[in-house]
C-alpha cells in the first residue's frame, strides 16, 4: 500500500507539535526540542546498549504520568542532559506543566548522543551551554525547522559519513499522520558500503535522499560491518536517537507500540543498528489531533507506517548534512 508524505515532510506535519533547533558550529553540537501544544500521551523504548536519558522512567506505561509536556533530543552527551532544565525553564515561564498543587511542573524527558570528539571546540569553562541551548531550541520552536546539520544532529557522525537531523511524515489512507524525528549519529553506517546509496531505499517518497535506489549488483563491501570509533568500542560513543509521532488516539501502552515500531526503521536504515555502543532510543507521541482511534488494522498500518517513516527520516538527516571546517567525515553530498 502506497502512502503520501505530509505537507512539509516534517514531524510537524502531526497537528499540534512544534520543533525549535539551537546550535554552536564552533562546538559542533546542538539541541532540538519537540513542544506540545497540549500535553501529549507519551512513551518510549531503548534498544541499544549505552542510552543517556533523562525522565524516561515515567514513561513506562504502568506509571502514572500518562502525558509530556516536551522532548529534548542533545548532542553532548550526559553533559547534554541539561538542555531539558532550560526547556523546563522556559515552559514554566509560560505557566505550562503538570498541575500539582499550586504549582506546575513541565515534564519534559531528555535522550542524548555523543558528539565529544568530532572535531568540534568542547572547552567551555565551568558548566555545559546545553541548558541555555535548551532554552533557545525551546524559543525557537515554530512549524517549520531545518534538517541536516542542525539542532541535535549538528555535530553527529555514523561510520564514514557525517550525520545529522533528519525528519519525514506519512498520512495513511484514513487520515491519520506518522512522522518522525531523529538526530542520526550510529556505529554503524546508513548507506550500503562506501556507496551513495542508502539502506532505506526501498521507502523513499520521491527522490527525498537522492533517489538512486538500491545499487546494483550491491557492491562487494555491502555487508561489510563498518564501525565509526572502533577503537573506542565499548564506551558508548554513538547513538541514534528519535521521536515518532502520530495524530491518533493512543493510550500510553499503544504509544509504546509505536516506540517499539519505529525501532524497526533503524534496522532497515543502518547497518549494523542496536549494538552495546549505541545508546539508540525512540520517543513516542500521541497528540490525539486527528480524533481518530485506530481499530486492530488500522494500527497495523500504523505501527508499519512508523517503521518506513523512521527509516525515511535517518536517511534524510544524513543526506542533508552540510559539510563545515574541521569535520572528521565527509558530508554526502561530497561524495562522488
Amino acid at each position: 500500500m502506497q502512502f503520501k508524505t505530509g505537507e512539509k515532510n516534517l514531524l510537524t506535519d502531526v497537528g499540534g507539535l512544534s520543533v525549535g533547533n539551537a546550535q554552536d558550529l564552533r562546538l559542533k553540537s546542538g539541541v532540538t526540542v519537540v513542544l506540545c501544544d497540549t500535553p501529549a500521551v507519551a512513551s518510549y523504548q531503548v534498544l541499544g546498549g549505552a542510552p543517556g536519558t533523562r525522565e524516561t522512567d515515567l514513561m513506562e506505561p504502568h506509571n502514572s504520568v500518562e502525558t509530556v509536556n516536551a522532548v529534548v533530543l542533545a548532542g553532548g552527551s550526559a553533559y547534554g542532559l541539561d538542555a531539558a532544565s532550560g526547556v523546563q525553564a522556559l515552559l514554566r515561564e509560560r505557566g505550562i506543566g503538570h498541575k500539582v498543587g499550586n504549582q506546575r511542573v513541565p515534564i519534559v524527558p531528555a535522550a542524548i548522543l555523543f558528539d565529544l570528539i568530532n572535531g568540534g571546540e568542547k572547552v567551555w569553562g565551568r558548566y555545559p551551554p546545553y541548558r541555555e541551548m535548551g532554552y533557545e531550541a525551546a524559543d525557537a520552536a515554530g512549524q517549520d525547522f531545518s534538517i541536516g546539520t542542525q539542532g541535535a544532529g549538528t555535530g553527529a557522525l555514523t561510520a564514514g559519513l557525517k550525520g545529522g537531523l533528519g525528519s519525514a511524515s506519512t498520512v495513511l489512507p484514513n487520515g491519520i499522520t506518522v512522522a518522525a524525528l531523529v538526530g542520526v549519529n550510529p556505529t554503524g553506517s546508513a548507506t550500503i558500503g562506501r556507496s551513495r546509496h542508502f539502506w532505506a531505499a526501498p521507502f523513499e517518497a520521491g527522490d527525498e535522499f537522492g533517489g538512486l535506489g538500491y545499487p546494483s549488483p550491491l557492491p562487494t563491501d555491502a555487508t561489510d560491518i563498518r564501525m565509526k570509533f572502533r577503537d573506542l568500542a565499548g564506551n558508548g560513543a554513538n547513538t541514534t536517537i528519535a521521536v515518532i509521532a502520530t495524530d491518533a488516539v493512543l493510550s500510553k501502552a499503544e504509544a509504546k507500540r509505536l516506540a517499539i515500531s519505529a525501532h524497526d526503521g533503524f534496522a532497515r536504515a543502518i547497518w549494523p543498528s542496536h549494538t552495546p555502543v549505541d545508546g539508540d532510543l525512540v520517543f513516542a507521541l500521541a497528540t490525539g489531533a486527528s480524533q481518530i482511534k485506530p481499530d486492530a488494522a488500522a494500527s497495523s498500518e500504523l505501527y508499519a507506517a512508523s517503521a518506513s517513516t523512521m527509516a525515511r527520516a535517518i536517511a534524510r538527516g544524513v543526506h542533508a548534512a552540510q559539510p563545515d571546517d574541521n569535520d572528521l567525515y565527509p558530508a554526502w553530498s561530497s561524495l562522488t
